[in-house]
């Protein structure tokens, strides 16, 4: 296997440990293990677990950045366009069944306490509104294509899509599952029918 190989399966596998525990959860023993390294190894190559986190993070945000070129590209993009925004969301919806990569993503805004996340964070949001800018939205536009998907993330990473039908006190998020997925709910559950 070559470095290069072996550096990409240390990502993966801290992708997915950082998903589970967290910046403040994992270590880079626990990344070692997953990835079938050792931890001086883990070291060797990223140096520190922050700068591990950090280059997770910055990969996981950098996917949705190519998502949405993808679409701006795929197509001429109308920014006045319900449906080329739509487009957009059903991206980046697609991208969020990737439980790691959402996980990935709310674990680094939730650790913005440490200066180094809070900074990467804002840059790679601040890339994925470029994108927006750049194709003609508004900000107006952006901020609410922004929230939404902000919504999304949240209600994802609590599981609300997977339990929308149930009874109970979680039943109240119920209806902000149903906005934010809109017609997208059924794929997002997987009861979707051919």
């Amino acid at each position: 296997m070559s470095a290069e190989d072996r550096r990409e399966l240390v990502l993966d596998a801290a992708t997915g440990a950082f998903a589970l525990g967290g910046y403040h959860g994992t270590s880079t023993d626990a990344v070692a293990r997953q990835a079938g390294v050792s931890q001086p190894y883990v070291v060797r190559i990223f140096g520190t677990k922050l700068e591990l986190f950090l280059e997770v993070f910055e990969r996981s945000m950098e996917r949705i950045g190519r998502a949405f070129t993808d679409v701006l590209t795929a197509q001429p993009f109308d920014a006045d366009s319900d449906d080329d925004w739509g487009r957009l969301g059903l991206a980046y919806t697609d991208l969020m069944a990737d439980r790691d990569l959402l996980m990935v993503m709310m674990h680094g805004f939730a650790a913005g306490g440490i200066d180094e996340i809070a900074e990467r964070s804002r840059a790679c949001m601040g890339a994925v509104v470029a994108t927006l800018r750049d194709a003609g939205g508004s900000e107006e536009r952006i901020r609410d294509f922004v929230a939404q998907g902000m919504l999304m993330n949240v209600l994802l990473s609590m599981r609300a899509p997977e339990h929308v039908d149930e009874a109970g006190p979680g039943a109240a998020v119920a209806p902000f599952t149903a906005c934010a997925f809109g017609d997208a709910l059924p794929f997002v559950t997987g009861t979707a029918t051919a």
